[in-house]
């Protein structure tokens, strides 16, 4: 048998095209088979059609530089011609097939069902929807297009001979079999003794109803506060719109958990190490009973083959070797292990990890889909177990060895150790990070607690990367655990058999025997140099490439591109806030009695005032500035100045103020938002193009205490950018907005280029996570470090009272 002649000309369906064994799949059939073409199921996304999907997720991927290089300026041209992406979805009845897609579906000889959720801790329903529901819906799909009474012609007839049924070769995963001692044949698992009989439409119908019943739950005003509670703790007063949003997503979060622990205990206590091959094992038995040959209405009788793969690697030699889209489930391990985090993993020394490379499977495909279907549904394995085991002790040992050799480098410049492997049992690695993980999130909760900013509030960043790090080890163990101890083998006879029909040259081109495969060189060769190319880390003692991401990312912000710079002004260009100049101003006049009274005062006044900031910035401002109440204001215009050169200046960022100067010179428009008055920001006025600040009421000359003019507080400050930027024909995508603290979080969010500036712990833990620039600017070297005025004390009112320093009626300090 020749694949590629028995396939030429044929037209296949794909689904999952866009994935790891989809994209090498469509990749080989347009490079080894002469005039095949390949009909792609694509969803849609949001902002993009199918066809924009295929071109950007599956064509442009590197899998393809080989054929664009065989085809050169044909490429185009080719991948036009041969190439039909439709809309749909798995998940949806009927594919979500329009006319056209139908027409497409009807016309071709043979269906690929690849698409999969092929996530370990999926959601219950998702892998339900996808994994279980899949296979039928494609196969109802198939059918549909054959049935005259699909057609909406009344005329119509099926003519078996003039439009066959196409062969339907379904990707399920050897794991099906479940993780028990022994050998799994290939065979349909109602004959396979390790599997448990389930019922597939119960489970489709518990976990849709379990999905609704979180849904319930999650929305009892009791959990609505819990997620509440926790979005304050997470974003602080970021304003209530992004603190609602925030609680939303923790409360979708919470479902999803929940219903990822629901697959992975239903699983267990079935015989399945997760969800993923318990829905496979389910929508293997849905798809035979439904639509297998001899075991349905032949109306509905579809040719249908189920080809198993086990863990599917890096390729082997096609399209070149090492290549690889994504991690899979061995590769995060890998980096871990390399990186010093993971220090010790489950596993029997003696266990199989049953790997195999893609291009292989690609290969036992096409092999498949040449031979063609049988009388009744038939099964294949594609696995390395038992013709050529690749032991848990080996491996630890080929990749330990490898990073000896080759050590990957931690931010010092400084190798790597990595740790010897002690082969723990499962339960006692899992305790040991489930205690770490509690500890973790202890410490976290309290650094983030901590008044802390700029290179001091980092402290509490790194706590929150190593109690993520923490959890994820706890997840890589609970997920991948039970595949590193699994004692099943998978019999490949069938795959074999298949394998001695081919053509010498055939056996050479679509190369699908494991026992080819030498595991010292396929490791130390091949896999680990991509495993540690996609990753991204450092493998040198020079600069790395995360060093050099605060220099490209001053080039983005500083790109005469940019349209507008907007800066808050505590802590991001001074290191003062309202209440500092409020007792430096309210100081200034007093007599040395008086000014500690006043002192000790404001001390008595600051927990509630910093508790009532972090409530409600609007509350506390307004509150707080009634402290101004029946204040002169000539005198306070005068003392502003003062104020500005005496504790403004000396608290300042050099650094901030250049860049300010940078984007003025640069052409961009600046903009100053701030909480403070406008007398006390007059000084800075002619550094911007405009000053958006707080102003109070005037009466007889006198400030009121009320304030006229409140300042944008959270999300306000993102709406008052949107409008001066549609005002002035701006972009917020080319904009860039400085700001230190997480309640300028709407902010930040609002443009295309947000900086943290000595940031408090919160906004350095948001700005870590979403991988924001980061800017330390230190004050002004020999500058007063005082809050209050230093020097002689003016007493020419200290016989008089001084309006700004007076308690307020009821002798509440205000």
């Amino acid at each position: 048998m020749s694949i590629a002649g028995t396939l030429t000309g044929k037209r296949f369906f794909v689904t999952g095209s866009t994935g790891f064994l989809g994209t090498a799949l469509v990749e080989r059939i347009l490079r080894t088979v002469p005039e095949a073409e390949v009909v792609l199921l694509v969803r849609p996304g949001r902002r993009t059609t199918a066809a924009q999907r295929t071109t950007r997720e599956v064509l442009k991927n590197d899998c393809f530089d080989r054929l664009r290089s065989e085809l050169g300026d044909r490429f185009d041209d080719e991948v036009g011609r041969r190439v039909h992406p439709v809309a749909g979805d798995v998940g949806l009845d009927a594919l979500g097939l329009d006319d056209d897609g139908r027409r497409l579906l009807a016309s071709c000889d043979v269906v690929v069902h690849a698409a999969a959720t092929v996530s370990f801790d999926a959601p219950l329903d998702q892998a339900v929807e996808i994994n279980l529901l899949g296979p039928s819906r494609v196969a109802a799909a198939i059918a549909a297009t054959h049935d005259p009474a699909a057609t909406h012609d009344p005329a119509a007839t099926h003519d078996p001979a003039a439009t066959p049924l196409p062969h339907l070769i379904a990707v399920s995963t050897a794991y099906v079999a479940g993780t028990h001692q022994g050998e799994a044949g290939e065979e349909l698992l109602d004959a396979n003794r390790f599997t448990i009989d389930a019922d597939w439409q119960a489970e489709v119908d518990h976990a849709r109803g379990l999905r609704q019943d979180l849904q319930a739950r999650s929305r009892h005003p009791e959990r609505l506060s819990e997620f509440a509670r926790a979005a304050r703790r997470e974003l602080g007063g970021a304003g209530d719109h992004l603190l609602a949003a925030r609680s939303e997503k923790l409360r979708d979060e919470w479902v999803r958990r929940q219903l990822v622990d629901a697959g992975s205990a239903r699983a267990r206590s079935l015989g399945w190490p997760d969800a993923y091959p318990f829905t496979k094992a389910l929508g293997e038995r849905a798809l035979v009973a439904g639509y297998g040959m001899g075991t349905t209405p032949s109306d509905h009788q579809l040719p249908i083959t189920i080809v198993r793969p086990s863990i599917i690697e890096s390729a082997l030699a096609e399209p070149r070797p090492g290549w690889i889209r994504g991690f899979r489930m061995a590769e995060p391990i890998i980096v871990s292990y390399a990186r010093g985090l993971l220090r010790e993993f489950p596993g029997v020394p003696e266990g199989i990890i049953d790997v195999i490379p893609v291009d292989m499977v690609v290969a036992a495909i096409l092999a498949v889909a040449a031979h063609g279907p049988e009388t009744e549904p038939s099964v294949y394995h594609v696995a390395s177990g038992v013709r050529n085991p690749l032991r848990y002790g080996r491996l630890v040992d080929l990749v330990q060895d490898w990073f000896g050799r080759n050590p990957l480098y931690d931010d010092r410049g400084q190798p790597i150790n990595v740790p010897a492997w002690s082969f723990p049992g499962r339960g006692r690695v899992q305790r040991q990070l489930q205690r770490a993980t509690r500890a973790m999130d202890l410490v976290e909760k309290a650094v983030t607690a901590l008044p802390v900013r700029g290179r001091q509030a980092e402290l509490a960043a790194k706590v929150e990367d190593r109690h993520t790090l923490a959890t994820r080890a706890l997840g890589y163990v609970e997920l991948y655990g039970a595949y590193t101890e699994t004692e099943a083998r998978y019999r490949v006879d069938r795959l074999l058999a298949l394998a001695d029909t081919l053509a010498p040259d055939d056996r050479a081109a679509f190369n699908f025997d494991p026992a080819t495969i030498d595991w010292d060189h396929y490791v130390h060769d091949v896999h680990l140099p991509s495993v540690v190319e996609h990753a991204r880390v450092r493998t040198s003692p020079g600069r790395s490439v995360v060093d050099k991401r605060p220099e490209r990312a001053r080039r983005a912000i500083l790109s005469p591109d940019r349209h507008l710079a907007v800066f808050d002004l505590e802590h991001t260009l001074v290191a003062s806030n309202v209440v500092d100049t409020y007792a430096w101003l309210a100081s200034r006049h007093l007599s040395a009695t008086r000014r500690a009274s006043f002192v000790a005062g404001l001390v008595k006044d600051a927990p509630g005032l910093l508790a009532l900031d972090r409530r409600d910035r609007g509350d506390f401002l307004r509150s707080f500035y009634r402290r101004y109440e029946d204040a002169p204001v000539d005198l306070l215009s005068e003392d502003a100045w003062e104020l500005f050169h005496r504790h403004l200046l000396p608290r300042s960022f050099p650094d901030g103020f250049a860049r300010v100067r940078e984007h003025r010179r640069l052409g961009h428009r600046t903009i100053l938002v701030t909480g403070a008055l406008d007398f006390v920001v007059a000084p800075l006025r002619p550094l911007f193009d405009h000053v958006v600040c707080a102003r109070l009421g005037v009466r007889d000359g006198r400030y009121t205490g009320r304030l006229d003019v409140l300042p944008p507080i959270g999300e306000a400050r993102a709406l008052l950018l949107a409008e001066y930027a549609e005002a002035h024909d701006l972009s917020l995508d080319e904009a860039v907005a400085y700001a230190d603290s997480a309640s300028d979080l709407a902010m930040l969010e609002a443009v295309g280029f947000p900086v943290a500036v000595n940031p408090e712990s919160r906004l350095a833990a948001i700005a870590r996570r979403r991988g924001w620039h980061v800017e330390h600017w230190s004050k002004a070297a020999g500058g007063s470090h005082s809050t209050l005025p230093l020097g002689p004390i003016d007493t020419s009112m200290s016989g008089r009272r001084n309006p700004v320093a007076s308690p307020a009626p009821g002798g509440v300090r205000r």
